[in-house]
C-alpha cells in the first residue's frame, strides 16, 4: 500500500504510531496471560535469554512503552491545531477550539468506556468468565470477573463499576481501564497548558513546556504527566519553521541524530518489568536510573516512558521512519487503536481463552499427607499446535470486532456527545463549525 501525499505525512505517521502501540498492547497482555517469563530479560540469574527477552525484540511482547505513546499522541494531536492557530496570531479561534474540544471530550472518552464495561458486565453475569476462572493463567484468572450474587447485586456492581472507574481507575469488568482515567487528565492537562500558552510566543512556549516536563519528570509522575508535556512539546517543535529549515540543511546531521534516538528509545522501551538485574544490559540500566531518576520511582515506568519519548522525537525527524509509519494499513490500525484497545481483554478472557482452554480437562492433584483428596489443576492450554494457529486467527478476530465498533458504537457514541451539546451550548457556540480534536 503507498503512503499518504507527503503534505498530509507529517501529521499521518502519528497514527500509524498509535496502531502500533495499540496492536503491542493486545500482544503484551497474551503475552503476559501465556508467557509471563518474557516480563524478565532472561529465563533466571543463570539461563540466557530466549530471543522475545533480548533488548530491542522483546519491545514486541511490553506493553507500558505503548501507555506512554498513548499519552504522547493525546498531547501531540491535541495542540496541533491550537498551536497552529497561534502561530497564525488566531489565537480566539485557538481557544474557542480548545473549550469545545476539552467539553466533547469527556462524552467522547468516557461514553464508549462505559459502552465496552457493560457488554464486559453482560458477558459476566451470562457466564463468559467461567473458563477463565479456571485457566492455567494467573493474569487471566485475576482479571476475569465473578457473577453478582443477585439482579439487584448485579444492576449494583455495574453501576459501581461505571462510577469507580473514574474515580480510582478501578473496574471489575475490564481491569485495563485503570489507564483511561489518567489519560482523562492527561487530556483535561494539555487543555488547561493550551488555555495558559495560547498567548505565549512561541520560543517561550517551548521553554514553559520544558519547565513542565521536568516538574511532572522530578515529580514521578511516570505514567501520563510528563509524556503528556513531551507530545505538547513536539507539537510546538513541529510547526518551528527555523528548526526544520535547520534539519532540511544539515542531511546528514537529522539523518544521524534521529536514528540514534531511536536506537536509544527502543533500548529504554525495552526495560524489563521484573528481575532486571538477570541481564548485564538491563542491569546496567537499573543502575543509571539510580542517577538519572527522582527517588523511589519505579523504574519499569520510568525507562518505558522515557524511551517513548525519545522515540517519537527521533520519529518525528526521521523521514524514512515517517513513511513507514504513513503507510495505510498502520494508519488502518491507529484509526482502530480506540476500540482495540476497549475491547481486547475481554476478547482475551472469552473467545481466545475459550479456544485454548475450552477444551482441556482439569488435572487430578492425587491426595494430601492426610489422605484428603486435593482440588483439581488450572485447565492446562488444550493443544500448542491449536494455540500457533488460533492467536493470529485471534488478531484478525479482535480487529473484525474493531472495524464493527468503529462502524457502529463510535457513530452513536459521537451522537450522544453531539445531542447532550445541543441542549447545553450557546447558539452562537453551535452556530460555528465544530473542531475536531481525537
Amino acid at each position: 500500500m503507498a503512503p499518504p501525499a507527503q503534505g498530509k505525512r507529517d501529521v499521518v505517521w502519528i497514527d500509524g504510531l498509535r496502531g502500533i502501540a495499540s496492536v503491542l498492547v493486545v500482544t503484551a497482555h497474551i503475552c503476559r496471560s501465556l508467557v509471563p517469563f518474557l516480563l524478565s530479560p532472561a529465563m533466571s540469574d543463570q539461563l540466557p535469554p530466549t530471543f522475545l527477552q533480548l533488548p530491542f525484540i522483546r519491545c514486541l511482547t511490553m506493553g507500558r512503552a505503548s501507555v506512554a505513546i498513548f499519552a504522547i499522541v493525546t498531547g501531540y494531536v491535541n495542540s496541533l491545531g491550537p498551536l497552529k492557530k497561534s502561530r497564525t496570531g488566531n489565537a480566539d479561534a485557538a481557544l474557542s477550539g480548545v473549550a469545545k474540544s476539552a467539553f466533547r471530550r469527556f462524552g467522547r472518552f468516557m461514553i464508549p468506556a462505559m459502552v465496552a464495561t457493560t457488554i464486559s458486565w453482560l458477558a459476566c453475569q451470562f457466564g463468559a468468565y467461567e473458563v477463565a476462572h479456571l485457566a492455567d493463567s494467573q493474569w487471566i484468572r485475576d482479571t476475569s470477573p465473578a457473577k453478582s450474587s443477585s439482579f439487584a447485586g448485579a444492576l449494583y456492581d455495574l453501576f459501581h463499576n461505571l462510577g469507580t472507574t473514574w474515580i480510582d481507575g478501578y473496574n471489575t469488568y475490564d481491569r485495563i481501564q485503570w489507564t483511561l482515567t489518567y489519560l482523562l487528565k492527561g487530556s483535561m492537562m494539555t487543555y488547561l497548558s493550551l488555555f495558559a500558552l495560547v498567548y505565549v510566543k512561541p520560543r517561550w512556549r517551548m521553554i514553559i513546556l520544558a519547565g513542565m516536563f521536568y516538574f511532572k519528570w522530578k515529580s514521578g509522575d511516570a505514567l501520563v504527566g510528563f509524556n503528556i508535556f513531551c507530545g505538547i512539546f513536539l507539537a510546538e517543535l513541529s510547526g518551528d519553521s527555523d528548526i526544520a529549515s535547520f534539519m532540511e540543511a544539515h542531511p546528514y546531521f537529522q539523518a544521524m541524530s534521529s536514528a540514534s534516538l531511536i536506537f536509544m528509545g527502543l533500548l529504554f522501551c525495552s526495560y524489563p518489568e521484573e528481575h532486571a538485574e538477570w541481564a548485564h544490559w538491563s542491569n546496567t540500566l537499573q543502575h543509571l536510573g539510580h542517577w538519572i531518576f527522582p527517588r523511589d520511582v519505579e523504574f519499569a515506568r520510568y525507562y518505558p516512558g522515557m524511551g517513548a519519548d525519545i522515540l517519537a522525537l527521533g520519529v518525528m525527524f526521521n523521514t524514512t521512519a515517517k513513511k513507514l509509519l504513513s503507510l495505510r494499513f498502520l494508519c488502518w490500525m491507529g484509526k482502530l487503536s480506540w476500540p482495540v484497545y476497549l475491547i481486547h481483554a475481554p476478547l482475551i478472557r472469552t473467545v481466545l481463552t475459550w479456544v485454548l482452554f475450552g477444551a482441556s480437562v482439569r488435572p487430578q492433584q492425587g491426595k494430601d499427607e492426610n489422605g484428603n483428596q486435593l482440588p483439581p489443576g488450572w485447565l492446562p492450554i488444550a493443544n500448542r499446535w491449536v494455540a500457533l494457529f488460533a492467536i493470529p486467527l485471534f488478531y484478525v478476530f479482535l480487529y473484525r470486532v474493531a472495524g464493527l465498533w468503529s462502524s457502529y458504537v463510535d457513530p452513536w457514541c459521537t451522537n450522544i456527545t453531539q445531542r447532550f451539546e445541543d441542549v447545553v451550548f450557546r447558539d452562537d457556540a453551535k452556530a460555528e463549525k465544530p473542531l475536531l480534536l481525537s
